[in-house]
C-alpha cells in the first residue's frame, strides 16, 4: 500500500496509489477523467467487443481489435493543458462527407495504422499514450476482438415470453427486449498479461459505469481477468449507473445493476457501492440496494456524482469533478493505508 502524507497519498510517481479501471465507452471516459485527476498510477482495462460505428468497419475490413473504446479511453486520459485538449479533440474527430473517411474517428485510424505497423496492440497503445501524454495506461481486456451474444426475452412483441439470442454489442444495445444473460465469443478469451499484472498489483479496482451488459460485465467473462479480481488485494469498487440504458436495462433498479453482476460473478466481493441519490427512486429502493450491497461484503455511499439535473434524463451524465470527490472520499475512509 502507497505511504500516506496528511493523509492523502501523492498523485504522481512512486507511491502514489494504483487504480485499474474496467469499463468501456461513454462510461468509462467519465470515470477515466474523474479517476486521472487522483492519481497517475492509473490501468484502463477496456471492452474489445465493439462491432458498430467506425469500430465496426475497421474490424470487419482490417480484422483486429476494435480501436473505438480504447480511443475513447485514451482521450479521457488527456491533460487540460493546450496539447492535451487539442489531442482529445483531434482523437474524438469525425469526418464528414460521405466519402470512405466517413463516420470514421481519427484516433481510431491513429491506433490502427500502429498496430499494422508495430503488430502488437499494447505497445501501440503506449506508444498514443505517449504522443497524447496520456495521465495513465490502456489496455485492451482481451489479446483477441470479442462478440457479445445475451438471451434476451420479448425481442417480439408479439411473443413477449420467447427467449432470443441476439448477437453483437450494437444490436444487444438496442434490443427492446429483457436481457437475461450475456456471454463472450470466443468463450475463454487470453486476457493481455499486463492487464492481468494491473489487478495483481492495483490497490483499488473499479467497476463501472457504462451499458451493464456490454461494458461492465464482459470483463467478468474473461477468465484470467476474473481470477485476478478474484485474487488480488485491492478493494473493489462499483460505480452504479445514473439512469436505466433505453433497450439494454429499461426498468432496472440500482440494486437489479448489482444483483445482474452478482449472477454472472458469483465469487465476486465488494467493498463499495456508490450511486447518486437521485438513481433511487424512493426509500425501498435504498433498502433494497443496501441488502443486496451487504451480501456481497460491500457498503453503500451516496453522492452527487450528476452533471445536469433530472429535467434532462435522455443526456443525464457523470460531473468528473463530483465523482472524483465522491471516489477520493471513499478510499480516504476506507483506511487501506493508501488514500487518495
Amino acid at each position: 500500500m502507497s505511504e500516506q502524507r496528511d493523509g492523502k497519498a501523492p498523485l504522481r510517481g512512486e507511491g502514489a496509489v494504483r487504480v485499474v479501471a474496467f469499463g468501456g465507452g461513454h462510461g468509462m471516459h467519465a470515470c477515466l477523467s474523474a479517476l486521472r485527476t487522483l492519481t497517475d498510477q492509473l490501468t484502463a482495462i477496456v471492452t474489445v467487443a465493439d462491432d458498430g460505428g467506425s469500430s465496426g468497419r475497421i474490424r470487419q475490413e482490417l480484422g483486429g481489435l476494435p480501436p473505438g473504446d480504447l480511443r475513447m479511453a485514451l482521450a479521457a486520459l488527456c491533460g487540460d493543458d493546450e496539447w492535451g485538449r487539442t489531442w482529445a479533440k483531434a482523437l474524438q474527430h469525425r469526418f464528414g462527407g460521405s466519402g470512405n473517411l466517413s463516420g470514421h474517428a481519427l484516433g481510431n485510424l491513429l491506433i490502427t495504422a500502429l498496430w499494422e505497423e508495430l503488430g502488437e496492440p499494447v505497445a501501440a497503445l503506449d506508444w498514443v499514450g505517449r504522443l497524447l501524454g496520456a495521465r495513465g495506461r490502456v489496455l485492451p481486456m482481451a489479446a483477441v476482438p470479442l462478440e457479445i451474444e445475451a438471451q434476451v426475452r420479448g425481442v417480439d412483441p408479439a411473443h413477449p415470453l420467447r427467449v432470443s439470442t441476439v448477437r453483437g454489442q450494437h444490436s444487444l444495445a438496442k434490443t427492446p427486449g429483457e436481457v437475461l444473460s450475456v456471454r463472450l465469443l470466443p468463450q475463454d478469451p487470453p486476457a493481455v498479461p499486463d492487464a492481468v499484472a494491473a489487478i495483481d498489483e492495483a490497490d483499488w479496482a473499479v467497476l463501472g459505469p457504462g451499458s451493464w451488459f456490454t461494458s461492465v460485465l464482459p470483463h467478468l467473462m474473461v477468465p484470467e481477468l476474473a481470477r485476478a479480481l478474484l485474487r488480488t488485494q485491492a478493494k473493489r469498487m462499483l460505480v452504479l449507473n445514473l439512469v436505466p440504458q433505453i433497450g439494454e436495462t429499461d426498468g432496472f433498479t440500482p440494486a437489479d445493476h448489482v444483483e445482474v453482476l452478482a449472477a454472472h460473478a458469483p465469487d465476486l466481493r465488494l467493498d463499495a457501492i456508490l450511486v447518486d441519490p437521485s438513481s433511487l427512486r424512493g426509500a425501498h429502493e435504498e433498502r433494497k440496494l443496501k441488502e443486496v450491497a451487504a451480501s456481497l461484503g460491500a457498503e453503500v455511499h451516496t453522492a452527487a456524482v450528476t452533471a445536469n439535473g433530472p429535467e434532462q434524463p435522455e443526456s443525464v451524465r457523470h460531473d468528473p469533478v463530483r465523482l472524483a470527490a465522491a471516489i477520493s472520499e471513499i478510499v480516504a475512509g476506507a483506511r487501506t493505508g493508501a488514500a487518495i
